[in-house]
């Protein structure tokens, strides 16, 4: 009976602390409330019982947004782990025995690495683990980001020319940049294209807010070299139809070449950096047992198919 109150105690503090990292996560008191199936006043009270009894200030109220102040991220550094930690205690102590038989894991990722990346990760990780449910987000970049702030993924994977403070990416393979033609195309001919050959020709990128388009502009200005785009298309297997249509050239990863496109391949490994795909995760996250074993399996698929341009 004398540890009734403790465990009480503990009990209390578990939830004030899951209250306050999702208020943080959120940035957003209601938005916490909501995710945690509880009433607005009942996190409120969590929070400031956490604050009074570690007599600091956790949040800086600006109308209905919330920021964390400084003791308040040091705080969230600590206490995010644990709170992830007892949460998945129960996935953990049956992963930590052999035994991972349920439980679910969410991945963002881009349509090109859903269509290019991810088959033989997904085909191995289904076939190991059967009883665990996967979910594949198609976001952008961006949204996919967001979904890993908001706990909505458990990771993302994809590539990365900026990676943000709070967030860790882990490279693990690589694809050659390459420009690609319509079979009978002028430049098809050329054993090797230079910027200035392209200049001419209309080209088909992604949508402007994408990362490709900000790598061509800079690639080309750096090399004094002019360029237009006479079409957006999003996906590169649109993009790659219609090159071989005859609608204009365009550059691409060469992850997304099969080899029985009807079309011209061309290095542009002189002008443009290899592409990194790789695992993106938050910084600080607790990754379930179902994401360990995930990056265990894309690792061992790509350990030993790392291309280059030449590859």
């Amino acid at each position: 009976m004398a540890t009734t109150p403790q465990i009480h105690y503990k009990q209390n503090r578990l939830k004030q602390l899951r209250a306050f990292c999702r208020a943080a996560q959120n940035g957003s008191i209601s938005e916490a409330a909501e995710r945690l199936y509880l009433s607005q006043p009942t996190v409120s009270l969590q929070i400031q019982a956490l604050e009074r009894e570690l007599d600091t200030i956790l949040f800086e109220r600006r109308g209905p947004k919330i920021k964390l102040t400084p003791e308040g991220d040091a705080l969230y550094k600590l206490a995010q782990p644990l709170v992830e930690g007892m949460d998945n205690l129960q996935e953990t102590f049956a992963a930590s025995c052999g035994k991972l038989e349920s439980g679910e894991l969410n991945i963002a990722a881009g349509e090109s690495t859903i269509l290019y990346i991810l088959p033989e990760p997904i085909r191995r990780f289904a076939e190991r683990y059967p009883g665990i449910r996967l979910k594949l987000h198609n976001v952008t970049g961006r949204d996919g980001m967001a979904m890993l702030r908001d706990d909505q993924a458990d990771l993302a994977i994809g590539s990365m020319l900026d990676v943000p403070d709070d967030i860790n990416y882990q490279p693990v393979v690589n694809y050659a940049p390459v420009l690609i033609t319509p079979l009978d195309h002028p430049l098809a001919d050329l054993e090797q294209v230079t910027l200035h050959d392209i200049s001419p020709y209309g080209l088909i990128l992604p949508p402007h807010h994408l990362s490709t388009w900000r790598m061509v502009d800079l690639v080309f200005n750096q090399h004094d070299a002019s360029y237009k785009v006479t079409l957006e298309a999003g996906g590169w297997e649109v993009i790659k139809k219609y090159v071989e249509l005859g609608l204009g050239v365009s550059i691409v990863t060469d992850v997304c070449l099969t080899g029985e496109e009807r079309i011209v391949k061309l290095s542009l490994g002189e002008y443009f950096p290899n592409r990194s795909y790789g695992i993106v995760l938050r910084r600080g996250k607790f990754l379930s047992p179902q994401a360990k074993r995930f990056l265990e399996v894309v690792r061992e698929v790509f350990e030993s198919t790392d291309r280059s341009a030449d590859g």
